[in-house]
């Protein structure tokens, strides 16, 4: 069994430019039942991969990840731009989308786990054989609870890996490893909210149900990324103006005040959190790549971002996207068309009658067919609940 320094292995984590690094035993992470619970529950939505049986069974053992697993070396790297404001929270920008602060610069994955790699690569230069898995928000972790028990922070209300000293705009990666460390570090003090319920007073969707448990079907940032159909009616008018993810959790979060800006030049591209709801709507897929190439912006794929633009614009007030959610009516995605004239007769109310009308005799789908029904419902007899 190969034994190396941490404090080694500490030092050349953060000569790479992570901002925090903890090493923790290769151990089931202590809030496993929790995690199985709210699977259970069926809070997770449509992202099966998370209940798939092969990592159930990962989470549970780690060696099944790397056999004679010992330790796990986990990193935290801030994401946070000078401008931490998004558009989308200002009332008077009615023609921006929001942005997850998080997706503003480049794809987190690709930045950090090249530098985690390079970190395993080091770890395999130390003598003996050395088996290394590097992890970057894909491999079959509870990379959040490792967190804390690394000592990268205490976990949330909202969930979410809070530090102390750097906020909640943390990207966290992980090493899973059969080297055995000299030493470990500490848990992180956990329950620093306190009696604070901020977030879960925030929530525009309810999704945070109560502390430490968060309804994903709920969740904006599920409903505008992960989520791949017809967005809840009910639930459109709550999601206001954000086109991918959502930071309200996160931005009313007191230890916010403590968050310090991304190093890496990486994540320094503040240009995604300025973008027009009438450009997104006039996207098309050549478009789209050229755009979003090399962000995190792109996993949504184009009908899924041009479908939340179009919840955006039905809920921006602002007649002047009028223009571009007509022309959504006769988008070559049925996904985009039906919220589209969702969009337009939250918009434009009685206006858009003749608009929806003259769709409804040319359209096909038996979705859409239903969108524009329920549009011209609402727009010729007044909003309705879910409208």
């Amino acid at each position: 069994m190969s034994l190396i320094s941490a404090a080694a292995v500490r030092a050349q984590a953060l000569s790479l430019g992570f901002s925090l690094v903890g090493l923790t035993p290769a151990r089931p992470a202590p809030h496993l039942p929790a995690y199985l619970a709210w699977i259970e529950a069926g809070w997770h939505g449509e992202m099966n991969y998370l209940a798939r049986a092969d990592r159930l069974a990962r989470r549970r053992d780690l060696s099944l990840i790397v056999p004679g697993a010992r330790s796990l070396i986990a990193v935290g790297v801030s994401y946070s731009p000078v401008r931490r404001r998004n558009p989308a929270l200002a009332p008077e920008e009615t023609l921006q989308a929001g942005v997850a602060t998080y997706a503003w610069g480049q794809d987190y994955h690709v930045h950090v786990l090249q530098r985690l790699e390079t970190l395993a690569d080091w770890l395999r230069q130390q003598g003996g054989p050395v088996q290394a898995r590097a992890y970057v928000d894909t491999g079959a972790i509870l990379e959040r609870d490792h967190a804390q028990q690394a000592g990268l922070g205490f976990i949330g209300k909202n969930t979410v890996l809070i530090h102390p000293r750097w906020g909640n705009d943390l990207f966290l990666g992980e090493i899973v490893t059969d080297l055995e460390m000299d030493a470990f570090d500490p848990p992180h003090r956990e329950g620093l909210c306190g009696t604070c319920t901020r977030c879960l007073a925030a929530c525009p969707t309810g999704a945070i149900v109560s502390p430490y448990h968060v309804d994903a079907r709920r969740c904006i940032s599920y409903l505008t990324i992960e989520h791949a159909g017809p967005i809840d009616a009910a639930l459109r008018p709550r999601i206001g103006r954000w086109a991918f993810g959502c930071d309200v959790c996160r931005d009313v979060c007191p230890w916010q005040k403590f968050v310090q800006p991304a190093a890496w030049p990486a994540f320094q591209d503040d240009r995604s959190g300025h973008l027009e709801i009438e450009t997104l709507l006039g996207l098309d897929h050549a478009a789209f790549e050229q755009m979003f190439r090399g962000t995190a912006i792109r996993r949504t794929g184009r009908d899924r971002l041009v479908r939340n633009a179009c919840i955006a614009a039905g809920n921006s007030q602002n007649n002047a996207l009028i223009p571009a959610l007509r022309r959504c009516l006769s988008d070559a995605s049925p996904l985009v068309r039906g919220h589209a004239a969702w969009g337009m007769a939250r918009l434009a109310g009685r206006t858009g009658v003749p608009w929806l009308q003259e769709r409804l005799g040319l359209e096909t789908d038996a979705t859409v067919r239903g969108e524009l029904q329920a549009g011209l419902l609402a727009a010729g007899g007044g909003l309705t609940s879910g409208w």
